[in-house]
C-alpha cells in the first residue's frame, strides 16, 4: 500500500442517500456504486424484494376488493373475469362496477406516492408532502372553485385540479425563490401558501348552495365512491407517463439528496433538476386530487414506509408507488367494510392511519434533535 504524501489532500466522502454508509469520491470503485443503478434507483437485492413482495399484497388486495360487495364473487374467478371470462353475471359486476373505483384506487395511491417520494427527496425532509406545501390546496381551490362557480362542467375537474396544483406550485416557488430556491423556504412557504388556498376553499363554501356544498364537500374528504371509466382514462395516461419521467429523473432526484453543492459537483443542474423533479409531483398529485379529492397522508406515508422497508435513506420511488396501492386499495375495501350499510370516503381511513404516522414521525424527529 502506498504511504500517503504529507500535505496531499485528504480524499472527501460523500453520504450516498441509497446506501447505509459512507462513500468515497476517489477511486473506481466509489464511480461504479454512485453510478451502478437502473434509472437512477440503486440495483439492491432488497429493494428488488420489497418491490414485489409490496406489489403481490397489493395484486391480492385489489382482487379481494373485487370480490367482496353485495353480490359477492368467488376469488378464484375474480381474474378471469378481468379477462372478460366466466359467467355474464359475474364479468359485469366485476368489470363494469368494482373494477373502475378499484383501478382509479390503484392509480390515485401510485400517484399520490410518487409525488410524495419526489417530493421528499428534493427538500430533503420526510415530513414534507403535497398535503402540507399547497399542491394539494391549489388543486381543491380550483375544482371546488368550478363546483361552486359553475365552470366545472366546463372546464372537467381533471383540468380543474391540474391547472390548481400548478399555479399553486407555481406559487411556492415564486415565493420561496432568493438566488435559487432551497427544500427548506420550499416547505415553509408551501405550508403557508396552503392555508390561503384553505381559506379559499373555506370562503367558496360558504357562498355554494346546498346541493354544491354537499358536492364539494363529499369530494373534499377524498372518496372513491361511485368512480366510473371516467375517472380511470385520464389519471391512468398521467401516470403511465408521469411515473416513468419520476423514474428516469431519479438520478437527478439522487444527487440532490447530497446536498445542492455536491450535486453541482455531479454535474447536475440543481435548478432545473429542482424545477422539473416539482412539475412532475405537482403533474401526479394534480392529476390524482382531480380524480378522487385530496386522498389525506398517502403522499407522507407511503413513502417512508417504503423507505424503511428498502432500509434506505432516502425514499425509492418506484417501491414508493406501490406502498400507495397498498395502502389506498386497503384503506378503501377497509371503509366499505367497516361500518354496516355505510360506504365510508377512503380519505377518512387513509387520514386517521396518517394522522398516527404523522406523530410517530414528529416524535422521532424530536428525539433524535431535529425537531422543534
Amino acid at each position: 500500500m502506498t504511504p500517503p504524501v504529507p500535505g496531499a489532500p485528504t480524499p472527501t466522502v460523500l453520504a450516498d442517500p441509497y446506501a447505509a454508509g459512507p462513500v468515497p469520491t476517489t477511486g473506481d470503485r466509489s464511480r461504479t456504486a454512485l453510478h451502478r443503478s437502473l434509472f437512477g434507483l440503486p440495483l439492491r437485492p432488497r429493494l428488488a424484494v420489497m418491490c414485489v413482495v409490496t406489489a403481490l399484497a397489493a395484486f391480492a388486495v385489489f382482487c379481494l376488493g373485487l370480490a367482496l360487495g353485495d353480490y359477492p364473487v368467488p376469488l378464484v374467478d375474480v381474474v378471469p373475469a378481468l379477462w372478460r371470462s366466466g359467467a355474464r353475471g359475474t364479468v359485469f359486476v366485476v368489470h363494469e362496477v368494482r373494477l373502475p373505483r378499484a383501478l382509479t384506487g390503484v392509480l390515485v395511491g401510485a400517484a399520490f406516492a410518487a409525488s410524495g417520494a419526489v417530493l421528499q427527496a428534493i427538500t430533503r425532509n420526510p415530513l414534507a408532502s403535497p398535503d402540507m406545501v399547497g399542491i394539494n390546496a391549489g388543486a381543491t381551490t380550483a375544482v371546488v372553485a368550478g363546483i361552486v362557480l359553475g365552470f366545472g362542467d366546463t372546464l372537467g375537474t381533471p383540468t380543474l385540479g391540474l391547472a390548481g396544483g400548478l399555479l399553486g406550485a407555481l406559487a411556492v416557488y415564486l415565493l420561496a425563490w432568493r438566488r435559487g430556491s432551497t427544500g427548506f423556504r420550499i416547505v415553509l412557504v408551501g405550508i403557508g401558501v396552503s392555508w390561503m388556498c384553505t381559506s379559499a376553499t373555506d370562503y367558496l363554501l360558504t357562498r355554494a348552495k346546498m346541493h354544491q356544498a354537499q358536492e364539494a364537500v363529499g369530494w373534499l374528504v377524498g372518496n372513491l365512491n361511485g368512480r366510473g371509466w371516467e375517472s380511470v382514462r385520464p389519471l391512468g395516461v398521467a401516470v403511465a407517463v408521469l411515473l416513468p419521467a419520476a423514474l428516469l429523473l431519479a438520478g437527478w432526484n439522487r444527487n440532490l439528496q447530497l446536498g445542492d453543492d455536491v450535486a453541482r459537483g455531479l454535474g447536475t443542474p440543481v435548478q432545473l433538476a429542482r424545477g422539473l423533479l416539482l412539475l412532475v409531483s405537482v403533474a401526479l398529485v394534480s392529476f390524482a386530487t382531480a380524480a378522487a379529492g385530496p386522498v389525506l397522508f398517502v403522499s407522507l406515508a407511503a413513502p417512508q414506509i417504503a423507505q424503511r422497508l428498502a432500509r434506505l435513506s432516502a425514499p425509492p420511488v418506484l417501491l414508493s408507488a406501490l406502498t400507495g396501492v397498498l395502502l389506498v386499495s386497503g384503506s378503501d375495501l377497509l371503509a366499505r367494510r367497516l361500518l354496516p350499510d355505510t360506504d365510508l370516503p377512503v380519505g377518512v381511513v387513509t387520514g386517521a392511519i396518517g394522522a398516527g404516522f404523522l406523530l410517530r414521525l414528529l416524535v422521532r424527529s424530536n428525539r433524535a434533535g431535529s425537531g422543534g
